[in-house]
């Protein structure tokens, strides 16, 4: 047999084999593994191949590579279809997809899926694959269940928590996850649909049968008289019995707890109409007089207990439909994560990679048009990057090298490589997403009328039942008991609370979620509903006013100093700091080389100095000069006082005992905030601004944007102690800041608003957080707080009204002056009907004008 590692088949260089596993050419002088089998030499791409071969190597010694194949054709062994062999090495591979054959080597677009890799011809190809790989792998995908030791809990009782779904043991209604995931297959909503049509397929033969003689007053000849009525006790029995299962159960697991709910009165309702109708049709001879009408026969209402059925499965649907918009703005905040990144390895090589399989430190390449999929910052590359998703502002920021990215927004113009920093629970989007499902299961103040309400209504409403029942069975007139029945079943159904119990929370749901596209981080429902009771506004100045980057103003010389070298002298000094002041300093230098520095001090709250060429360098306020008993002329003290009247922070500079210079830095407004507090002033807010800052510093800020208050020169614990003397004295504050000094002070507010351009001490301080980081995000906030707390004003009463009027209607107010009785099946539908209107109410939140 001829050496396979000494020729290749195609005449190829003596230094070429092919590896017999794959039919790759290898260079046999490259260090290859190699391995000897019956006195012959055979060489291996990699050492995967080299264990198949040694493990059977007949197996790979009977398939013959073909002439002229080896370096560039199609190998007679070949790799599974359609991708590599373990480690990648394939000859040709089949675009799953299309069906394409695509050369590995030259193949632009590839993808990684359960250990191998996949080439494709185009992008449209690979992006189709790497959404639902199964499809063209033939495998099947099964439905995702939920997480295991997922947590559960009722929209309406957030306290009820229990791993996997389930029913609320207080008011009955279906558990939803904590945390809610991007894919949601609607299955819970196609089953409810499917349900009800079923429902109303039964119910249908039933209600016509039972209204036709009421309606024509034609009656079905016997024996079909007999026949329908049969049917209709048949079909109606298994609408309740079935399709009123999960409110008996419902109804049943309520009383176990003692927590009497809308199913406890559904129940009730439904079973007492079916269970008299069911013995009625059977025995009607044990019924008395009172119970008969004009013919003598024994009315029975099994139409009454189906139609009941169907029209609370109706009203479970609309509900849960429409509830299910109102988690559209948390689940659209999931979808802006894309599935995948580009990953690239050390060796260059990009592929795709789940977005759970980034890591820390990875290396990604984000395209035109794609989201950015974690945190980090870009390595190389320019681009503009659409943030509105984080901040509702639609003008793209330009991003370039050392720029922070946020993972889900949107890359516009340019390719860039970023490395990754955040993933996971650890990204913006991700904090957001919890922050805000958070405070959608969180309860309102407001919640805690509803709560005392509803520990009565249920008992109230069975006692009203009685009464009415008792005051029909005595006084009515006949067939008195049948009435008496009808209204004490009217009376449970039309009473049901689920209006009552949905009022309050369904409306912080929808305000979350529109407040999370608005850059407004809401972190419980107390938090919406205090801001709309704030009276007084008090704003750090720096990062909240002001932009938070100080820039070089104006550096004057004194004593015919020149500029440049005492700007120099200045930023050489500053140059071991990382004070904000102190980098604004060196990057006004530039370029330039900065001469070394010995003898460094800093000396806290006053400044630094050391020897640079020989000389004392001295930067700092006045309290430094003194210190080092620097002369400070009135002329100096002028120029710098000036200079902080107009809105600067002044540094004395002192070379070897003389004052040498001033240095003025200032901080930019933020844009927008001059109109916020405009707004801000308009809603009837006092502003107060706290800053570290110089007085003279503060009190020109405050004159430009028309501050009513101001507190300069504040310790971080002065500035809590400011906010709780404010409190003491009977206003409702709420207080805006950015860094790790306003945190106290954040804590001691009613309200505390954290900019989310700042730290996450502030942020965990505070009960409200502006993503963008700008005022104007306070304006929003307090908008939409009024209009939450307007909401459920109206949503609790139309509750009210809603029982308050339909309990006298059921139980038969209008028959002393019209004769008219309210049908059980007419307050089934006004009963659904109601919790769907509170729900439709509270959607209107999302296209508030705000």
């Amino acid at each position: 047999m001829q050496n396979a590692s000494s020729v290749c088949h195609g005449g190829t260089s003596a230094h070429a084999a092919i590896d017999p596993v794959c039919g790759m050419t290898v260079d046999t002088t490259a260090g290859k593994p190699n391995t000897v089998h019956d006195g012959q030499t055979f060489h291996f791409c990699c050492n995967g191949c080299k264990a198949k071969f040694e493990a059977d190597p007949a197996k790979y010694l009977a398939a013959k590579p073909v002439a002229g194949d080896c370096c560039g054709g199609k190998s007679a062994v070949s790799a599974p279809s359609g991708h590599a062999h373990d480690h990648g090495h394939a000859h040709m591979a089949k675009d799953p997809v299309c069906g394409m054959t695509v050369d590995p080597h030259t193949a632009k677009h590839r993808a990684e899926h359960a250990g191998h890799t996949y080439y494709f011809c185009a992008d449209r190809c690979r992006a189709k694959f790497v959404a639902e790989p199964e499809a063209y792998l033939g495998e099947r995908k099964a439905a995702a269940p939920a997480p295991a030791g997922a947590i559960y809990t009722c929209p309406m009782h957030p306290e009820v928590q229990q791993v996997g779904p389930g029913d609320c043991p207080k008011c009955g209604m279906a558990l939803e996850p904590m945390m809610p995931t991007a894919e949601n297959d609607g299955s819970e909503l196609r089953a409810m649909a499917r349900r009800f049509w079923t429902l109303v397929a039964l119910t249908a033969p039933v209600f016509v049968v039972a209204m036709l003689p009421h309606l024509t007053g034609w009656h079905l000849p016997s024996p079909w008289d007999v026949v329908a009525g049969w049917g209709e006790a048949l079909l109606a029995s298994v609408v309740v019995l079935w399709g009123g299962a999960p409110f008996f159960r419902r109804g049943w697991n309520s009383l176990r707890p003692w927590s009497p709910n809308m199913y406890t009165l559904i129940a009730l309702g439904t079973g007492v109409a079916w269970i008299y109708s069911a013995v009625a049709f059977l025995v009607p001879g044990v019924f008395p007089a009172s119970f008969r009408d004009m013919h003598g026969r024994v009315a029975v209402y099994f139409e009454s207990a189906a139609v009941i059925v169907t029209l609370v499965t109706l009203g479970d649907f609309l509900e849960l439909r429409a509830r299910r918009r109102t988690g559209e703005a948390l689940k659209a905040l999931l979808g802006l994560a894309p599935k995948i990144a580009h990953r690239l390895g050390a060796d260059g090589i990009e592929s795709d990679v789940p977005l759970d399989a980034v890591q820390p430190g990875d290396t990604l390449r984000v395209r035109p048009g794609e989201k950015v999929p974690v945190d980090g910052v870009v390595i190389d590359g320019e681009s503009h990057v659409d943030e509105s998703m984080l901040t509702g502002e639609p003008m793209p920021v330009a991003k370039v090298a050392g720029d922070v990215l946020t993972g889900g927004t949107v890359n516009q113009d340019g390719t860039v490589r970023m490395r990754a920093e955040k993933v996971g629970s650890e990204t913006v989007l991700s904090q957001i997403v919890a922050l805000v499902a958070a405070a959608q299961r969180s309860r309102a103040p407001l919640q805690r009328v509803a709560d005392k309400v509803a520990e009565w209504f249920v008992p109230i409403v069975v006692a009203c039942a009685l009464i009415a029942f008792a005051l029909w069975a005595w006084l009515g007139p006949d067939p008195r008991m049948t009435r008496a029945l009808i209204a004490a079943v009217s009376v449970l159904i039309i009473a049901c609370p689920c209006a009552l119990g949905l009022a309050t929370p369904i409306s912080i749901m929808v305000a979350s979620g529109r407040g999370a596209h608005l850059g407004v981080l809401f972190k419980d429902a107390g938090s919406i509903e205090a801001m709309r009771d704030i009276d007084t506004l008090v704003v750090d100045k720096t990062g909240t006013l002001t932009e938070g980057k100080p820039a070089l103003r104006e550096l004057v010389p004194l004593g015919g100093r020149s500029r440049d070298r005492l700007l120099v002298l200045a930023a050489a000094l500053e140059a071991p700091s990382e004070h904000p002041l102190a980098r604004a300093i060196v990057q006004a230098v530039g370029q330039e080389a900065l001469p070394a520095v010995e003898d460094f001090r800093s000396i806290a709250g006053q400044g630094v100095q050391g020897r640079i060429d020989g000389q004392v360098v001295a930067l700092g306020n006045r309290a430094m000069m003194r210190a080092l008993s620097v002369d400070v002329d009135t002329g100096a003290v002028t120029r710098a006082d000036q200079l902080r009247g107009e809105g600067a922070t002044v540094m004395y500079l002192a070379l070897e005992g003389v004052l040498a210079g001033l240095i003025a830095l200032s901080d930019r407004l933020k844009d927008g905030a001059a109109e916020a507090i405009r707004h801000l002033h308009a809603g009837g807010l006092q502003l107060v601004m706290l800053t570290g800052d110089h007085l003279l510093s503060a009190q020109a800020v405050a004159r430009e944007l028309g501050i009513d208050e101001v507190h300069a020169e504040v310790s971080p614990a002065g500035k809590a102690a400011v906010v709780q003397s404010l409190r003491r004295s009977g206003r409702r504050v709420a207080m805006a800041g950015d860094g790790i000094n306003d945190a106290p002070a954040l804590a001691a507010a009613n309200v505390g608003i954290a900019m989310g351009t700042g730290t996450d001490v502030a942020m965990e301080s505070a009960q409200v957080t502006l993503v963008k980081g700008d005022l104007a995000g306070i304006v929003r906030a307090r908008a939409l707080s009024r209009a939450t707390v307007r909401n459920i004003h109206q949503n609790l009463f139309f509750a009210f009204v809603y029982n308050g009027i339909g309990v006298p209607l059921a139980a038969g107010a209008l028959y002393p002056w019209l004769g008219l009785m309210l049908s059980p099946m007419v307050a089934a539908l006004a009963m659904s009907f109601s919790s769907v209107s509170v729900v439709s109410n509270a959607l209107r939140l999302r296209s508030a004008r705000l």
